[in-house]
């Protein structure tokens, strides 16, 4: 399936967790950039480090429509240490938002994808975290691929959805179709 021209996908890891961090979840951007992976069609999976941050932003400005899973909430904030943010939210496709707005509550990524394609996560923000704290090269680099496959995730949840009309996400002891209109 094409892409649209101009969209990028983006997730962040943090360094740290909520209860270390003074406000805990009012003060996001307290939870510092440990890394961040985006998508494009035209460049692919790129990795963007806190050092790099500032960049990353601009980049996101630089295209059309940014798609995150609850990205407004987190994924912008914990940009905004670095770099003004504000123009990134009316390009915003946030997919947690248009599924709560259509269900009325929340779902996870992993539920999404796990319903939806019949695929994992790989693991946890908070095991992010605890990989990314350790310093080993070899961990480090585990949280990387565990930032892409969530992107991967996503744009494949995103895509599916263009494409069929409907995601979908477990409901009591089955899965419900949720149809969206995801073609922008």
């Amino acid at each position: 399936m094409a892409h649209p021209v101009g969209e990028i996908y983006l997730d962040t890891e943090t360094q740290r967790w909520a209860e270390e961090v003074p406000g805990g979840w009012n003060n996001i951007p307290g939870f510092g950039l440990a890394v961040a992976v985006t998508w494009d069609a035209p460049s692919g999976f790129r990795e963007w480090y806190e050092e790099e941050a500032s960049s990353l932003v601009s980049e996101l400005a630089s295209h059309k429509r940014i798609v995150t899973f609850n990205g407004e909430r987190f994924d912008f904030q914990i940009l905004s240490a670095y770099a003004p943010v504000k123009g990134l939210y009316p390009k915003s496709f946030d997919v947690l938002v248009d599924l709560k707005r259509r269900l009325g509550h929340r779902v996870s990524l992993q539920d999404l994808a796990w319903a939806t394609l019949g695929r994992a996560k790989s693991g946890t923000g908070l095991d992010a975290i605890r990989w990314w704290r350790s310093g080993d090269p070899a961990l480090r680099r585990r949280v990387v691929e565990y930032c892409k496959l969530d992107v991967e995730l996503l744009r494949d949840c995103v895509e599916f959805g263009r494409r069929e009309g409907f995601v979908r996400i477990p409901a009591t002891g089955r899965t419900m179709d949720v149809f969206v209109s995801w073609r922008i």
